[in-house]
């Protein structure tokens, strides 16, 4: 804490400093990645807000979305689009404009920028040109959830957004349940859409078992804010029942200490599967889930598909 404080006074700048140093920023060009509230905006820093006053363009996803923010704490900036179908065109005419001596801006609509939105080539082609560039921390859902979720804080992986298709969902699932048997153990976190949760939580299941810890938090820092914490089929039952809706944050609880596969487990995995999937498919993908020979696998899935 004391580290903290002291890094705090070393780096903050009183108001007056603040403005005085308008002109310096102005003429070595900067660019300044800014959070953003997730819900509530009050959430919104005064340091972002006297930045925001400072700068000469303020780069963002939807204008009319950050319009909101800007008209809520009276800021007065030209807005520019940047958005996943033309960071790349744009990035040159931007650092040429950074290069010039523009402080320039950039917030995706709702929390820390480049995390699950567009911005990161940009960011990294800006580093590239050594331009000078800051942040100024602030709201960010994948953390909010995390503390909230009531699973271990660290350490956590940010995974972003899953598939939309189940497929490739569980192929990246299968993936990270590879990496927990190689020796991850983390709390897993990826943002999600409502419609598509159910799904989801459902091929979680499938890949992790049903029984594995697990959070869904909604609507963070909002009116109807909520956090269920159940293993994975208590949240499916839950949510089947009770359609989500919102900002949504899905946090996976890493392994337990014993995570031995049983005979049951693998039977259980493979049954799920062969609902959905060829014997083939099915065996393939449990053998990858549970660092199994597919061979092995293959042969019970044949067994258990012929007791059908």
């Amino acid at each position: 804490m004391k580290q903290e404080k002291s890094m705090l006074s070393d780096t903050s700048l009183p108001l007056t400093d603040q403005q005085n140093s308008k002109e310096s920023v102005k003429g070595s060009g900067e660019f300044i990645l800014i959070s953003t509230p997730i819900g509530n905006l009050s959430d919104f820093s005064l340091r972002a807000k006297q930045t925001l006053e400072e700068a000469d363009i303020l780069l963002c996803e939807d204008t009319r979305v950050t319009a909101k923010l800007l008209t809520a704490y009276g800021i007065s900036i030209r807005m520019e689009s940047v958005h996943e179908h033309n960071e790349v065109q744009r990035t040159t005419q931007i650092i040429s404009m950074l290069q010039q001596g523009k402080a320039i801006a950039l917030v995706s609509d709702a929390g820390t920028p480049l995390l699950s939105d567009p911005g990161y080539r940009l960011t990294k082609a800006i580093i590239e040109a050594n331009i000078p560039l800051t942040a100024i921390p602030g709201a960010n859902a994948a953390l909010t959830a995390l503390t909230l979720s009531g699973l271990p804080p660290h350490p956590y992986m940010f995974v972003g957004f899953p598939p939309p298709k189940s497929q490739a969902r569980q192929n990246g699932f299968t993936t990270l349940k590879a990496a927990e048997r190689a020796g991850l153990k983390a709390t897993l976190i990826w943002h999600e859409a409502p419609h598509r949760l159910v799904d989801m939580l459902k091929d979680l299941a499938l890949i992790f078992g049903n029984d594995r810890s697990a959070a869904v938090a909604r609507e963070l820092t909002k009116k109807f804010e909520e956090v269920q914490r159940n293993t994975l089929q208590g949240l499916i039952e839950h949510f089947t029942n009770t359609p989500p809706r919102g900002e949504i944050t899905v946090l996976l609880g890493p392994p337990p200490d014993q995570d031995e596969i049983t005979e049951d487990d693998l039977d259980q995995q493979l049954q799920t599967a062969l609902q959905t999937l060829s014997v083939k498919d099915a065996a393939s993908l449990v053998a990858t889930a549970i660092h199994l020979p597919k061979k092995i696998v293959y042969q019970r899935a044949l067994e258990l598909s012929k007791n059908k």
